[in-house]
This record gives structure tokens, sequence and C-alpha cells, in this order.
């Protein structure tokens, strides 16, 4: 049976390839040969044209691509209340490749304002999807994001001498962004979240011993900050949450499957869906799914790549969708890419046809399984 409410049986997580049209048009800013104005106009022509373009290959929803972000993330934190953007000496380290030197540290006492300007992100968002007759999708980082990589390091210890304070103004802050995202009309909120899989990572657990920080309960604690932060939205609001083990050009960062962290995440956090990244040995079996409640919360299945071009064939997605059944049950089940295809602004190493491609194998399959 198909779903009439998100997570829908044939979903996306959320960032699409970047057209030319905004490409050419940022680079042109950079340069000082547009206004921040005209770069908006690009913005807004692309963003009515993508939403239609979902709502034509059949899935029921639409976000914007994040076509107005550089970043999955930082372009959301760096407009968080004590929050900037800075420069160090390094990127992030992917496998084989280094970002740009970008990251954020936490400067002063944490809040959400009502002009952060992803709400007009959304609003504008919602009113093509309307007219497209698909739900509005709005994807933001997880509170965990904001202090898993940077740690302790980057987080003033003038303003939050102890960390349990941050933890509480994290959950805060985010309490209101629910809030707020609802009020402009948000109804499937999606938080973004890297660290569940480093947390089943040896490496990166190791690299946050030697940033200084004890990795030890922290999932206990992105938990209960996560619940907090959205233990008020509305009967009528879904908040789903996506686990990336890096997506960045076409590479990654962590490997590990979910074990150490199924039963804290799966059961532990109220979230009502979860979008899961199946598309790789790296994310290990299906066995930790057996921690999903019976119930009403979905796994999202990626078992469809977004990191590479070549079209999956429909009977291995169903053989795997039917090896997840054996762990949860078919009917709290649904598909998706294992991850957005432009995390960044570059993009993933595929084409927009490829992208769509995709996009139209998951409804194609999620019809063929759960029926029209």
């Amino acid at each position: 049976m198909q779903r009439t409410k998100p997570p829908f049986r044939a979903d996306e997580v959320g960032s699409l390839l970047r057209p030319p049209k905004i490409k050419e048009a940022r680079a042109r800013l950079e340069k000082g040969e547009i206004s921040a104005e005209e770069l908006r106009k690009v913005e807004d022509m692309e963003i009515e044209k993508v939403v239609h373009k979902q709502a034509s290959v059949g899935l029921k929803l639409a976000t914007d691509g994040e076509f107005r972000r550089s970043w999955w993330h930082f372009d959301f934190l760096s407009h968080l209340t004590g929050c900037e953007l800075f420069h160090p000496d390094m990127g992030i380290q992917f496998a084989g490749v280094q970002t740009r030197h970008d990251a954020i540290r936490v400067m002063g006492k944490l809040d959400f304002s009502d002009h952060h300007p992803m709400l007009d992100h959304f609003r504008f968002l919602k009113k093509y999807a309307d007219q497209a007759h698909v739900t509005p999708k709005m994807t933001i980082p997880s509170p965990a994001v904001l202090h898993f990589r940077g740690g302790r390091k980057l987080i003033s210890k003038e303003v939050y001498p102890d960390l349990e304070e941050f933890y509480q103004d994290l959950g805060k802050t985010y309490r209101k962004a629910v809030k707020a995202f609802y009020d402009a009309g948000c109804r499937y909120l999606q938080f973004d979240d890297t660290v569940w899989a480093y947390l089943c990572s040896q490496e990166e657990l190791q690299k946050s011993r030697d940033r200084g920080d004890n990795p030890d309960g922290l999932q206990e604690i992105y938990a209960r900050v996560i619940n907090y932060a959205i233990a008020d939205r509305p009967s009528d609001m879904v908040i789903t949450t996506h686990v990336c083990r890096g997506n960045f050009r076409s590479t990654w960062i962590s490997s590990g499957g979910y074990e150490p962290v199924a039963e804290t995440m799966l059961a532990g956090t109220n979230y009502d869906g979860y979008f899961l990244e199946y598309d790789s040995d790296r994310a290990g079996g299906f066995e930790p799914l057996r921690f999903l409640p019976k119930g009403n919360k979905v796994v999202v299945v990626g078992v469809i790549t977004s990191k590479f071009g070549e079209l999956e064939k429909k009977d291995d997605i169903k053989r795997r969708l039917e090896e997840a059944s054996k762990f949860a049950p078919i009917e709290q089940l649904a598909l998706s890419p294992q991850c957005g295809f432009a995390s960044t602004e570059e993009g993933n190493i595929l084409s927009e046809e490829e992208q769509w491609a995709k996009l139209r194998l998951a409804v194609e399959v999620a019809n063929e399984v759960w029926g029209k």
C-alpha cells in the first residue's frame, strides 16, 4: 500500500545537481559581475522548474534541491545565533579528496532567529510545491552535526565552560527552529546527520579522541538533544533523519554497519522516519533494522546510489528490499537513493539525466512493490 503522508514509498534525500545556470551565476557573483539579487532571481527560476520536474517523475514530494546552498550543513548552521563560518588550514578529508577550507565554530550563546534565511527559502519552495500538488520537504543538519566534528575545541569555553549547558541550548535552539518552520507551513522536515554513521566507525571515533573529545556516551546525549528538539512538533508534522557516511564529489568518509547505534537511533530517538544508506558494503547488513519499533516509524532504504550514474536493476532493488523485510515489516519500509546528489554545490559525478533516471526508478519500483 502507498503512503499518503511522508516519508513516501518513493522518496528522496534532498539535494539535487546544481543546474548550469546556477553554477554560472554563482561564478559571476564571485567575480563581481552580477549582484546577489540577480543570483537569487536565477535560483528562483531554477527552483520553480525543479519542483515541477520532481512532480513529473512521479515523486509525491519536492525539495528545492538545496540550490541556494553551498554546503548541506554550513549554510544553515552559520546563520544560527552564536555560530560563525571560518576558514581553517584544512578542509574535511574524504576518500582521496579534500573539501574547501570551511568550518563552523560556536562563539556565542546559541539561538534560532525568526530571520533565519532558510525560512524564506522554505516559503518559496512551498509556493511552487503547492502548485505542483506535491509535499514540500525541508532539510537542515541535525543538532549533532554542530558538535561532533569540531568538538570541544570549536565551542567557546568562555561562553560554554560546561558542555551540558551547550547541549541544553542546542536542544532549545532546534526546538525553536522546528516551530518556526512549522509556522512557515512546513509539514515535512528532515535532520541530515553524518554523526550516527561516524559513531559506527572506529576510525572516526579515534579521530574524536585525537581531537581531545570522549565519544563514549555521545549517542545517548545526541538522542536526548534530538528528542527535546522535536518533542513539541504538532501531530501533522513529520520529522525524519538521513544518516550519511559522507557525500562529496562521489566520495565518502566513514565505514561501518549500523549495529553500534541502531538501538539508540531507531528505538531511542523519536523521529518518524530514517533514511539509511545501503548502497555499499560500507553500510553493513540489514540486521540492525530489527531495532525498529513496530508501529508507524518508517525506514527508507537507500539501495540506489547517488554517487554514480549506472542505473540499478529493478530485480536487484526488489531483492534487497526483500532482505530488509526479514528484519523490519515491508509496511514500515520505503525506497530512495542513498543520499542527495549534491551535498555540496560541486555535486556528485553523474549527469542530470542519470539523476532523474534514478529518481524515476525509485518511483517505478515502489509502485511495483507497494502498489500504485
